[in-house]
């Protein structure tokens, strides 16, 4: 997700994109009232400013959006969702242009850090990742909005759910952006491979030695072009590695990569071991995709959007926003999705309490610090995050809400899979908010990729080891 490993050219392309303001992807302005257009790629801030003051509506003012495309581009759900704010917006002296980075989600975290330095590539919203706003707010890169947020009723009056505003609270204690959504992580599952495999289609494994029966089992009486365990395992799928895979997998032995109590780092430990044996096991009895599937930054959408699609999947570890694919409108439209698919608990290692485990993330739109038009950014957040608009954002992308009040709607809660992966929460794990999270997350990439790759468990937990403390510090480590 951080890293690709051809680190200078990623280097030289980010620079490159920030410099014209994302030029390795395409800006889409809307006005309020207008149908989108393409603006050209190579397009700077500068330029762009300059051409906005000879235009007709040279008095309206430019709000820019940055967030990543997966590579769906107009069919995406966030360029559907902010066109459509806009279009409704009220305030028509307010032109709203789309600058999304198409890119990997560790490519997209890196150019946007580098875009958020500059008041000439930074853009007016930016949609950040909960784990990395806390790093992003440190930096100095983000605007603080409690003075925001507290005249805003939704924020204050109960409309949002006051844990998910934790997300969006930095080691300061300030607020540094709006969440739009959340997540929850689970093992899904096809029943139609199940009943072939002799599998019972109401599948709630204990533990994990259950999961690895239940996909030697498809392995041994499925079709045999069927995969039949899918998890993320290589450093191009980033943060999808780090928590949908490790840290699911640490957290359900009972350990955590951070002991708030001793204001460590956990690096060496039974647990570490434990989590990497099951990375080694699903690719040592080959019960996993080729690496040449799961090594790449597409290896997300390739499970989700093609293999479970197409029956050819029978288990994967993922997120419940992945259901968003298979709406009418989403990137793989699949109507019998609903019947079709499982969402089981993923089980804690032995079965002990809780009995299972889930890694809770999400996402939000934050102000940059040198946004050139805070003000009009704000406005723009509370319309587009109010409750009409969240309602439509979560539901066409399958994700689950952050706002009570759209929790409790009809239109929310008869969504498949809602109700399931919103119970999930009530086990649900969230990442350090510390600054080196996101330095040692990578190093967590590395790590896992290295098994899958070859190399046996002790000696990647040995290197993690080693990478980790050198970035925090021997006193900031510990080993049990």
């Amino acid at each position: 997700m951080y890293r690709s490993n051809k680190k200078m050219l990623s280097i030289s392309t980010c620079v490159l994109c920030a410099t014209v303001l994302f030029g390795c992807s395409k800006g889409t302005e809307t006005t309020n009232t207008t149908a989108s257009t393409t603006a050209p790629a190579a397009t700077s801030a500068a330029t762009a400013a300059a051409k906005e003051t000879k235009a007709p509506d040279a008095a309206k003012k430019t709000i820019t959006i940055t967030y990543r495309d997966d590579g769906t581009g107009e069919n995406g759900t966030l360029f559907k969702w902010f066109k459509d704010a806009a279009a409704s917006y009220p305030n028509k002296d307010v032109i709203i242009k789309q600058t999304p980075i198409q890119a990997s989600e560790g490519d997209y975290f890196a150019k946007i850090a580098l875009a958020l330095k500059s008041k000439d590539t930074a853009p007016d919203i930016v949609t950040e990742d909960t784990f990395m706003l806390n790093s992003d707010a440190s930096a100095g890169l983000l605007s603080p909005l409690d003075d925001k947020v507290k005249t805003w009723a939704d924020w204050t009056n109960g409309s949002f759910i006051e844990a998910m505003k934790k997300g969006v609270t930095a080691a300061d204690g300030k607020i540094y952006g709006v969440p739009y959504n959340t997540d929850s992580r689970g093992l899904w599952y096809n029943k139609q491979i199940f009943k072939q495999a002799g599998l019972p289609e109401d599948w709630k494994p204990k533990t994990w030695d259950e999961v690895l029966s239940a996909a030697r089992t498809i392995k041994e009486k499925a079709a045999k072009d069927v995969v039949p365990f899918w998890m993320n395992m290589g450093k191009a799928t980033g943060e999808a590695t780090s928590m949908q895979t490790y840290e699911m997998l640490l957290y359900g032995t009972g350990e955590r990569l951070y002991d708030d109590a001793t204001s460590k780092w956990t690096v060496k430990s039974q647990g570490i071991m434990d989590a990497l044996t099951f990375v080694d096991t699903i690719n040592k009895e080959k019960l996993g995709p080729p690496l040449s599937k799961v090594l790449n930054g597409q290896a997300g959408n390739s499970s989700a959007r093609e293999y479970l699609p197409k029956g050819k999947l029978g288990i994967s570890l993922d997120g419940s926003w992945i259901a968003g694919n298979y709406l009418p409108n989403g990137a793989a439209p699949w109507p019998e999705y609903k019947d079709v698919l499982g969402f089981a608990p993923m089980p804690t290692s032995k079965g002990q309490a809780p009995g299972s485990i889930t890694l809770a993330g999400g996402w939000a739109l934050s102000v940059p610090a040198n946004a050139q038009h805070k003000d009009e950014a704000w406005d723009f957040i509370k319309y587009a995050l109010n409750k009409e608009n969240s309602q439509k954002l979560v539901i066409a992308g399958g994700n689950i809400t952050v706002r009570a009040d759209v929790a409790k709607d009809p239109g929310y809660t008869q969504m498949p899979f809602n109700a399931i992966s919103t119970d999930y929460l009530k086990n649900a794990e969230f990442r350090p908010a510390r600054d080196k999270y996101p330095e040692v997350s990578t190093q967590i990439q590395a790590m896992v990729e290295s098994v899958a790759t070859g190399t046996s468990p002790a000696d990647a937990m040995k290197k993690y080891q080693q990478d980790v403390t050198r970035i925090v510090g021997e006193d900031k480590v510990s080993v049990k």
